[in-house]
């Protein structure tokens, strides 16, 4: 029984995550766990404007999933290949390397 009850719970929140995923708009609680981040984090994120959130009452924290996925997408970092290429093509540019 207690196999059953424990299989239940997981079903329950593998629904809830999905629900998440499919959403629009999603309260602070739900953008906590979609962000995979703490509460406290991300009431800072919000107070200090770092992350777009809404607030249509004055009160209650809303977010827009699709910012929240371009949000985390910002900020990218050059892979290695990246960096060696771009310094490679500075340097024929310049004319420091001639092919």
């Amino acid at each position: 029984m207690d196999e059953i009850l424990e299989r239940l719970k997981i079903i329950e929140q593998h629904v809830l995550d999905r629900n998440i995923i499919v959403k629009n708009v999603l309260s602070f609680n739900e953008a906590c766990k979609f962000l995979e981040l703490s509460q406290s984090h991300l009431y800072k994120l919000t107070s200090t404007g770092t992350i777009p959130h809404y607030k249509p009452n004055g009160k209650k924290i809303y977010f827009n999933r699709v910012e929240l996925e371009e949000w985390l997408l910002s900020n990218r970092v050059d892979s290695q290949d990246e960096i060696e290429q771009q310094a490679a093509d500075y340097l024929i540019k310049k004319g420091a390397v001639k092919l």
